[in-house]
């Protein structure tokens, strides 16, 4: 297993320095222009600039997180759809070129939410939550109100045109499932709410190119059965890429909490992620915000971000998994 580390931009501050003081040195990053200030990643030329940055700071690009430019047309099946995908089928062409191996993608609209981003936990530290009854009671979104079927064939479609072009050039993609795993959510339907709903996903393409992301803490929102989930997965060789953190609730209500006081048995976890050898990514995700630190940014805090770094390390101490 590969402890990294999510950056938002190519800009190193801070963080970058103290992710090499704790021993982190593979970063999977959201390269969007909105967190760069520069072309899209469909760019050769500015992908290739933002990958020599990581490595000038000591860092191995191994794998891109989130939406890479705007993807409300693919997503929601709106004009202009096709053009959008010619783009990601380039990013996915850079990413052999440059040999990031790894793409984890979601396919919410409204990306991860919460209704509520200060809930109060252990010493002052703050949490989000998520209330499905205060949800119900927000606005539509602007792009109107969307059904199951609609996003299902828009993801099968999705998964049609960019499958092919991800195994040709040797790009795992992890699918994240949806958090909250309950939908609607401001009129539009989410569909990756289940276990039973990441296995229809991946019934829609056998390449090997086509993966999920365990990512340990939606999977318990759903309440799944998370060692037997995982042992599933990895049977067939469909974990590409783990996020580890930890819940408190149902779908319908539920609260995030530190990595070492949630439900969740972690060592025993964590054993099992050490079954992947040593070519999977694993991060640490959603921290509380700690003192020193501003919520603007919340679940990626910095000095949450230390701890949940540090926690993990532990646990694979512990397992007896080799890490910096």
């Amino acid at each position: 297993m590969r402890l990294s580390f999510l950056f938002f931009g190519n800009k190193p501050d801070e963080r970058w320095q103290l992710c090499r003081q704790m021993g982190i040195d593979h970063a999977i990053a959201k390269l969007a222009p909105n967190v760069t200030g520069e072309p899209s990643i469909d760019n050769y030329e500015s992908f290739a600039r933002s990958k020599l940055i990581f490595e000038e700071h000591g860092f191995r690009l191994c794998g891109l997180e989130g939406d890479q430019f705007d993807m409300h047309r693919i997503k929601l099946g709106l004009p202009g759809k096709e053009r959008d995908i010619e783009a990601y089928q380039k990013m996915l062409e850079n990413m052999g070129r440059l040999k990031v191996s790894l793409l984890c993608y979601n396919f919410m609209a409204t990306g991860w939410y919460r209704t509520h981003r200060a809930l109060p936990e252990r010493g002052g530290a703050l949490v989000s939550g998520f209330n499905y009854n205060t949800a119900k009671n927000e606005p539509i979104s602007t792009y109107g109100a969307f059904s199951e079927n609609q996003i299902w064939d828009n993801y099968q479609w999705f998964i049609e045109q960019v499958m092919p072009t991800a195994e040709a050039n040797n790009v795992k993609m992890a699918l994240h499932p949806d958090d909250p795993p309950i939908g609607p959510i401001h009129g539009i339907a989410r569909i990756l709410t289940s276990a039973k709903a990441m296995e229809k996903a991946l019934s829609f393409s056998d390449s090997p190119s086509h993966g999920l992301t365990f990512c340990q803490g939606t999977f318990a929102t759903m309440n799944e059965n998370l060692e037997a989930l995982f042992l599933k997965h990895k049977k067939a060789n469909r974990i590409f890429f783990v996020h580890i953190r930890d819940v408190r609730g149902t779908p319908f209500n539920f609260r995030e909490t530190f990595h070492d006081n949630g439900p969740t048995d972690m060592y025993k976890m964590m054993k099992r992620y050490k079954e992947l050898g040593g070519n999977v990514p694993v991060r640490s995700d959603h921290v509380p915000t700690m003192a020193g630190d501003d919520n603007e940014n919340m679940g990626y805090t910095m000095n949450g971000s230390l701890f949940g770094l540090g926690y993990i390390k532990g646990l694979m101490h512990a397992c007896g998994i080799q890490v910096p």
